[in-house]
């Protein structure tokens, strides 16, 4: 791309993982990369890296506002592409997760998203174009025991995103949902802290299998990767077919574990679902 004709893309989660990923691999290819972060101190990481960042953070409404307008007072007011991508995780089991718990987690992986999907829209409209690719996961297609608040986030997002693609389809606005199954990432070790602010798992009826599953596997080394792990460079694979297609499709599997669960939701009973998931 020439600078007469370098699209624009705002990515946020940008700390690490996915979107750290994504943020060097689209500005490699020839994007202007707008890098979002939560902390103001990964975005002064990322700007000595070479990046354009900007600080955002979805559970705050005017940090978004103020987000956008940075990244379009710098564009002349366009935007190519949103990538939604930051998000985070609260484990624990279902009957253990206080309101609150949720609350919290729909803020940051739901209700921030929706904000800066509809503060981009209007910009998209104007110029005539545009990309919004929102990170789902497998966990919006099926389910993951220990995992409620993020399944619940994830589900919420499909719906959105689906519901969106529909209504945009009289505009040249494409709405995209990539959905990674396991991937090299810090959620886990990012969980943490919100385990530990919400769940008191050791005065819960579930305490021992709390011990003996959760609990070991949350504050385990992350240096073995998951069966069929894959790095986040497969995640931008598909980002960049998503953004470079004229008509892109509405969903892009990354993963062996997404293919096999995106069939076994369509032909498999309910039940029979439930006893494989419920195996881990």
């Amino acid at each position: 791309m020439t600078s007469t004709t370098q699209k624009s893309i705002l990515i946020t989660g940008c700390s690490t993982g996915i979107g750290y990923d994504a943020a060097h691999g689209l500005k490699a290819a020839g994007w202007r990369v707008f890098a979002g972060c939560r902390q103001q101190k990964d975005c002064d990481r990322l700007t000595a890296e070479g990046l354009e960042a900007v600080q955002l953070d979805y559970t705050d409404e005017a940090s978004i506002s103020t987000a956008l307008a940075s990244v379009l007072e710098r564009t002349g007011g366009t935007l190519d592409a949103l990538f939604n991508n930051g998000a985070y995780a609260c484990p624990g089991a279902n009957e253990d997760l206080p309101r609150g718990a949720l609350r919290e987690i729909f803020e940051a992986n739901v209700f921030g998203w929706h904000d800066l999907t509809r503060q981009v829209i209007p910009v998209m409209r104007a110029q005539g174009h545009g990309h919004i690719i929102n990170c789902s996961s497998v966990l919006g297609l099926v389910v993951a025991p220990w995992r409620s608040a993020y399944n619940s986030t994830k589900f919420a997002l499909e719906a959105l995103t689906d519901t969106l693609r529909i209504e945009m389809r009289d505009t040249n606005i494409n709405v995209v949902l990539i959905e990674p199954g396991p991937v090299t990432s810090e959620i886990r070790r990012n969980a943490i802290p919100h385990f530990e602010k919400w769940i008191d798992w050791q005065n819960s009826a579930r305490a021992d299998q709390y011990r003996t599953k959760l609990v070991k596997r949350l504050y385990a080394d992350n240096t073995t990767p998951d069966a069929f792990e894959l790095p986040p460079s497969a995640v931008t694979e598909k980002l960049l077919r998503a953004l470079n297609a004229n008509r892109p499709k509405a969903r892009y599997y990354v993963t062996t574990p997404t293919y096999i669960m995106g069939t076994l939701r369509r032909v498999l009973p309910t039940r029979a679902l439930d006893w494989l998931l419920a195996k881990g």
